[in-house]
């Protein structure tokens, strides 16, 4: 029993670091790797990968990561504010305060009109550098949505995540962590900032 704790949390612990160091970019394959690296294969959850993974990331970047995390925040929300009537949400590892080296800013918005986030980010000086729609399927719906990525001021990455304004307030599940996909909105990323700025949310 022992002997198995011990190489999932190896496993768990390589496939955290093949994703901290760029060498995967998606759980599965991170997983699948290190499982047949250690030569098993049972898997960790994604949950278990993202703990470690967190862990790494504190351990490596120390005090600068808080740092960059309130600045990220900061600068999601002057582009929150800016989308502000498409009820504008920060998502992703930002939000969670999660961040790694080179994680972007998510950040998911509601309007049947893509092209007037265009029009008001490029109005706001952000430059887009590529845009893309992307369909998913999950549970027999089909969803599709306009991804759009910059940069900010500050170079670190930028999403933006167009999706229908009826799926606006639905709830959603994380694929990662395994809990509701929450988020902060403008007021709520506000509170934050003026209360605990590097808040993490994190399923206990």
């Amino acid at each position: 029993m022992t002997d198995d704790f011990d190489v999932k949390q190896r496993v768990t612990k390589e496939a955290a670091t093949l994703l901290y160091f760029g060498a995967e970019k998606e759980y599965k394959q991170a997983k699948e790797k290190a499982a047949k690296t250690f030569g098993v294969h049972f898997l960790p959850s994604n949950l278990e990968v993202a703990l470690e993974l967190h862990k790494i990331a504190e351990e490596k970047e120390g005090t600068k990561r808080s740092e960059r995390l309130v600045q990220m925040r900061k600068e999601a929300l002057e582009i929150m504010r800016l989308l502000g009537r498409f009820c504008p949400v920060l998502i992703g590892s930002v939000w969670r305060g999660t961040i790694k080296q080179g994680s972007d800013i998510d950040i998911a918005v509601y309007t049947d009109s893509p092209e007037e986030i265009l029009i008001i980010l490029k109005a706001g000086g952000i430059k887009v550098q590529k845009t893309a729609w992307t369909t998913v399927n999950k549970r027999g719906v089909t969803l599709e949505s306009f991804h759009i990525y910059s940069e900010t001021t500050s170079k670190h990455g930028l999403e933006i995540v167009v999706r229908n304004r009826e799926e606006a307030g639905k709830k959603r599940k994380c694929e990662t962590f395994g809990d509701e996909l929450k988020g902060l909105g403008i007021k709520e990323l506000e509170r934050v900032l003026e209360t605990d700025p590097t808040q993490q949310f994190i399923p206990a």
